[in-house]
């Protein structure tokens, strides 16, 4: 598997592209070309563009969930290429309607417009992108600390109610030796999810994580968070986005010693083959 981030908070010095509080990832493995979210604005476009990667060739689409920070760049892809033969896949609820602040915070397209555009797939189950790439569908709530949280109000059947980002998911690469797993938020709790993700995979082993964990304070979550993943055995994690200064610090204040903590920015690259992951 190989993987491109195309946005992200982060740039890197002396590495000139655009960044923006959003997520996309281009990944290529066991012969697909997926995209995973597509930020807020045209910003992973653009750095495609500059990384040499030919967004046209992208067979596959999977979102984490339906915030306009990892689906507003819809809009953009949609403009300048054909999607029809494209495949996305996400959970039924990505599309749904969602309102913070009375603002829209939802995609800029509905299940429906999706249906038009592409060949769309709902997923709220585990599905098998290919030989080594699995959507978990809907995260099942059993980590006892990690509570979900409503953020604004999204309509269900015509009716508003709390939104507890039930679209939440995440991408799972089953390598030879293990797992690694791709995030965009983690609203559903990343020990949710990597306890999701084992399960589902069949495999204790985890060679990393990428993605936002949606920690900003260095309180009793934070803390737990960090003994659950050190008690997993989790090689190497690539906290960003959605993850803030001071709860990266703790991290690598406490978890230094138990496994190694990447700087994730625009452009970097990921390879993992069998259980070796390399980074650029």
């Amino acid at each position: 598997m190989r993987l491109r981030v195309l946005a992200d908070n982060n740039t890197y010095i002396d590495r000139y592209y655009l960044g923006e509080p959003a997520v996309s990832y281009y990944i290529e493995c066991d012969g697909i070309r997926l995209l995973f979210d597509a930020g807020y604005s045209d910003v992973f476009l653009k750095n495609a563009e500059a990384l040499g990667i030919d967004l046209g060739r992208v067979t596959h689409m999977v979102f984490s969930h339906g915030h306009n920070d990892h689906t507003r760049g819809l809009k953009y892809l949609n403009k300048q290429m054909d999607m029809s033969g494209m495949e996305v896949v996400a959970h039924p609820a990505c599309f749904d309607e969602k309102v913070f602040d009375g603002e829209s915070i939802g995609a800029p397209y509905s299940a429906a417009d999706m249906a038009a555009i592409c060949r769309y797939r709902p997923c709220d189950r585990p599905f098998a992108i290919s030989d080594r790439l699995v959507f978990l569908g809907e995260i099942p709530d059993t980590v006892d600390f990690e509570k979900r949280r409503a953020i604004g109000s999204t309509k269900i059947k015509g009716i508003w109610q709390d939104d507890y980002v039930r679209d939440d998911s995440a991408l799972v690469y089953r390598g030879t030796e293990g797992i690694f797993i791709i995030t965009g938020c983690s609203h559903s709790g990343i020990c949710n999810i990597v306890r999701y993700a084992r399960e589902v995979c069949g495999r204790q082993r985890i060679l990393g994580i990428i993605g936002g964990f949606h920690l900003f304070d260095a309180d009793e979550r934070l803390e737990r968070t960090i003994d659950y993943l050190k008690c997993c055995g989790v090689k190497r994690i690539y906290p960003c986005h959605c993850v803030s200064l001071k709860a990266k610090a703790r991290m690598i204040e406490t978890m230094k010693d138990a496994l190694d903590i990447g700087e994730v920015g625009v452009g970097m690259e990921l390879c993992l083959d069998g259980q070796i992951c390399t980074e650029s």
